[in-house]
């Protein structure tokens, strides 16, 4: 009786329930993307995952095999065991005409790739419903920073249509829920030249908004949160780094807020959650400590408890990224922050913020790559405040 009542499980059981915690996940371990992890990878991956208590993962793309290893390796582990539960948010990828080519993207047209990935998406939701809860429809794909690849509103709101209305004709399961996973700005939440009628239909389409918040970015791009206050100078070094700390997840709620109120300005009122938000703990550029002085495992294991008991208060599912380093995100730097995200870092090392669970015992006969999961500084804590600096 209980495996059908997990069968049945909805998207509105799941988003928005602090039982479900969720995680943003990539299993890739080299520096390349055309090494994927196989299928008995990502099964390690999922027992790990499944032991800190996430049940809901997000990716990304269905371009490479990942996303269908992924899925198969959930349905492998749940026919072992009735009570396994993991959910999917699966991503498929959007971007605009000649991204990542030498020609000029044209933000636009959309790219040939676009529909392949739509249509790869609805095979994989319908052949794991019981997994595929929610399909994101491009990942930071309107954000105009994203210069090399990204699209207009209209492109998104084009392909959030067809899913719905794949729904309604009875060609997706009728209970997935569609959104976008996009930066807050996209949302409407920052300037006004995101403002569009587009926008507003494509909020009107979506079931929930699914928006990103990164105050580590904002601690060298809008600093005004970062630092230590002139009334703080008498504190010692830790209090100053968690009074900021705080901040940090002050600012990442005002930016939550942001959307939340554009989208009530237009008189709709539906779940708004977090596709994304992290903090890394190496950066040899913007955010080490040439920089803000922002990212290490202290700061990034602080972000994490203040985001996850804000969130599970106020019922928003947030998808903490990432699960695990990846090194092909930044290929060229090895210490850059795109790289060091991840709560375990390629060496199979639990970092600070995830200490307790190892002592804990939950990851006991666990490994990631014939490696069990131990302590980053072999959990010193003297050591690791080494490498902590105060903003």
């Amino acid at each position: 009786m209980h495996s059908k009542k997990i069968m049945d499980i909805s998207p509105e059981q799941i988003i928005g329930n602090p039982d479900y915690q969720a995680i943003c996940y990539g299993g890739y371990r080299t520096k390349t993307r055309d090494v994927e992890p196989t299928v008995a990878q990502i099964t390690e991956d999922l027992k790990i995952m499944a032991a800190m208590n996430i049940k809901v993962i997000r990716t990304y793309n269905v371009h490479h095999k990942e996303a269908s290893r992924l899925l198969e390796a959930i349905r492998a582990l749940k026919e072992k065991d009735a009570n396994f539960e993991m959910y999917l948010m699966l991503g498929a990828w959007i971007d605009c005409k000649n991204a990542w080519t030498d020609r000029a993207p044209i933000h636009n047209e959309e790219s040939e790739r676009n529909a392949i990935e739509i249509e790869e998406a609805i095979k994989l939701a319908n052949q794991y419903p019981e997994i595929v809860k929610v399909i994101a429809v491009g990942n930071e794909a309107m954000v105009k920073w994203a210069t090399s690849y990204y699209v207009e509103p209209k492109t998104i709101l084009k392909w959030v249509n067809y899913l719905q209305n794949q729904k309604k004709e009875g060609k997706l399961p009728e209970k997935i829920w569609i959104t976008s996973s996009d930066n807050f700005a996209s949302w409407g939440g920052g300037g006004a030249e995101y403002h569009v009628e587009d926008l507003k239909q494509l909020i009107k389409a979506v079931d929930y908004i699914s928006m990103h918040t990164y105050p580590m970015h904002d601690t060298h791009y809008n600093p005004i949160f970062w630092g230590t206050k002139e009334n703080e100078n008498s504190l010692v070094p830790k209090e100053k780094i968690d009074l900021s700390m705080a901040r940090a997840r002050d600012y990442a709620i005002s930016q939550y807020k942001s959307v939340v109120d554009y989208m009530k300005s237009m008189g709709v009122d539906k779940p708004v959650h977090i596709g994304e938000t992290g903090w890394a703990t190496v950066c040899n550029e913007h955010y080490g400590d040439s920089g803000s002085k922002a990212t290490d495992e202290y700061k990034s294991a602080l972000y994490y408890k203040l985001m996850r008991e804000w969130t599970n208060k106020e019922k928003i599912t947030l998808f903490y990224f990432e699960a695990f380093d990846e090194k092909w995100k930044d290929s060229g730097n090895e210490l850059g922050s795109e790289n060091h995200f991840g709560l375990i870092n390629l060496k199979s090392q639990a970092k600070y913020v995830l200490w307790d669970l190892v002592d804990k015992g939950v990851f006991k006969n666990l490994t990631r790559d014939g490696k069990p999961i131990s302590k980053t500084y072999d959990g010193n804590m003297d050591a690791l405040f080494l490498d902590v600096k105060t903003p």
